[in-house]
């Protein structure tokens, strides 16, 4: 509506000029978090994606309007009939012109998932534009999504090959709105594209000249933070990316690869044949021809089917009955979170989610402050806590304990932190990346160390204490952070402003763990 009324009032939206941007070359990190990395091993003997200042001048990374983009074709993500309302597919649509709206409904009429359909660019500065369907996410079908959105991403890039552009200004395919992990679809666009770039380069018929990766800024911080794995702006980057960079990194062009689904192919079928005819096949260890059980008449198999009749089975073992019982209790404690009113202790506010970190991961905040432990009713906040966080630990996250202020009152019992940490399953414990307390005193630190020792010792090395809210800038981006005024106030007090530069210094764990 803003765009359609600036236009009327002869208000044009400033065209972009590909040689207006930044090559990502020429760009400078933004946070430096090297010297972390000079005592850890990494799991790459050398680097997979090399430092290539060739390929640098080659790829963009721009946050903005894609329709303002002059280049020589743009993508546009849809649905199989076009009809997909989304920010960039609103833009494209509405700048373009009703011609294209027409052209795809008569002509074009629909495309496949994974597949690309090719229009002109009517009323937008280009000369084509592809239209593509990114998957649906489904965890139960997760490889199917990651093989179809690395097919968008690869398609869109041949296709411009084969219409020999120049340019191109690719925006993200993926869609939360279709449950796909923003960071997830990061990784396979970033390394088919550096996979593309390669193999035309190794060619030597290099026709598409310019990548634009066009994000927005709901995805600019995930791009920011993933771009130097897989373009390293000099060797001290690619060093540290060999720490970052995810265990598979696909196949020759960026596609996803399964070990586990390879077919294994023998190299002499005839060889492996006789080998098999001389081995010698040992049955000792599976029959013992004195164990009455196995030669004794066991009755009438169907009888004992029909009158119930059971096997003796073995016992169950403690640990395993313990297990579930544990998850069984979860699951009920889950169920009446999702069932029962729990806006007592939601309407307090001192646990909440408050936006995504640089790598995408989640954010729960904790406000030490508001949380009366004597007043509050413990069975309730532990159903709010598993109601708010089940969601967001099915992957990565980061903790922020914010204890300013505090005082005695706010500090929960010993034995009903081990209760809730118990009670807990294990996907908390493993997919939290870090814990931050900020503005800790000696009772955290004491608190801290005896809990992480004796009850919690998984998540000691996770656990970390900073003395000011702007050294979690390095981690997480300042309009993602939304604290309570009394903890920015007392920070000002005790720290000043703009004491702390995300450009020089990193906080600890605040790189993502190597699978």
């Amino acid at each position: 509506m803003v765009q359609a009324m600036e236009e009327l009032n002869g208000i044009l939206p400033k065209l972009i000029k590909v040689n207006e941007l930044k090559k990502w070359g020429q760009t400078h990190p933004i946070v430096q978090q090297s010297h972390y990395y000079k005592s850890v091993e990494t799991g790459y003997k050398s680097s997979p994606l090399p430092y290539n200042p060739t390929l640098n001048t080659r790829v963009i990374l721009w946050e903005g309007d894609i329709t303002c983009l002059c280049v020589d074709a743009i993508v546009h993500p849809t649905n199989e009939n076009f009809t997909e309302k989304n920010s960039v597919s609103d833009k494209i649509h509405y700048r373009a012109g009703p011609q294209l709206k027409q052209v795809l409904r008569d002509e074009v009429e629909e495309c496949r998932t994974g597949d690309i359909q090719i229009t002109e660019g009517f009323n937008l500065p280009v000369k084509y534009i592809l239209h593509t369907v990114g998957p649906k996410y489904n965890t139960k079908y997760k490889t199917a999504a990651e093989i179809t959105l690395h097919s968008c991403y690869k398609n869109v890039l041949m296709k411009s090959f084969d219409l020999k552009v120049k340019s191109v200004g690719i925006s993200v395919i993926n869609s939360i709105h279709k449950n796909y992990p923003p960071d997830e679809g990061a990784h396979i666009a970033l390394r088919t594209v550096r996979r593309f770039l390669e193999k035309q380069e190794v060619s030597g018929r290099i026709r598409l000249e310019t990548v634009v990766l066009v994000v927005e800024s709901c995805d600019a911080a995930i791009y920011e933070v993933l771009m130097p794995l897989y373009f390293p702006r000099n060797k001290e980057e690619e060093r540290c990316a060999l720490v970052q960079l995810p265990s598979n990194l696909g196949g020759p062009d960026g596609e996803p690869i399964y070990s586990d689904r390879q077919i294994r192919i023998i190299d002499n079928p005839q060889h492996f044949i006789h080998r098999q005819e001389s081995a010698v096949l040992d049955l000792s260890s599976h029959i013992d021809i004195t164990d009455t059980s196995f030669t004794q008449m066991q009755g009438d198999l169907d009888q004992q089917r029909l009158l119930g009749e059971r096997p003796v089975l073995p016992s169950i073992d403690l640990q395993f009955s313990r297990e579930v019982h544990d998850r069984e209790r979860y699951e009920r404690l889950l169920r009446r979170a999702r069932t029962e009113d729990l806006s007592e202790v939601s309407g307090i506010g001192c646990l909440y989610q408050s936006g995504h970190d640089r790598y995408g991961r989640p954010v729960i905040v904790f406000v030490g402050k508001w949380f009366r432990f004597k007043e509050i009713n413990l069975e309730k906040a532990l159903l709010y806590l598993i109601y708010l966080l089940d969601p967001l630990v099915k992957g990565d996250y980061i903790l922020l304990y914010f204890h300013t202020l505090t005082s005695s009152s706010n500090y929960p019992a010993y034995s009903w932190l081990r209760e809730v940490y118990n009670i807990l399953p294990y996907k908390y414990k493993k997919n939290l990346k870090a814990c931050y307390i900020v503005h800790p005193t000696f009772w955290t630190k004491m608190m801290t160390w005896w809990f992480t020792t004796f009850m919690a010792p998984a998540i000691k090395q996770k656990v970390h204490s900073i003395p000011g809210v702007e050294y979690l800038y390095s981690i997480i981006s300042p309009h993602q952070l939304e604290i309570p005024a009394f903890i920015t106030e007392y920070d000002m007090t005790i720290n000043g402003i703009r004491y702390f530069s995300p450009a020089t210094t990193s906080v600890p764990g605040s790189e993502p763990s190597t699978p």
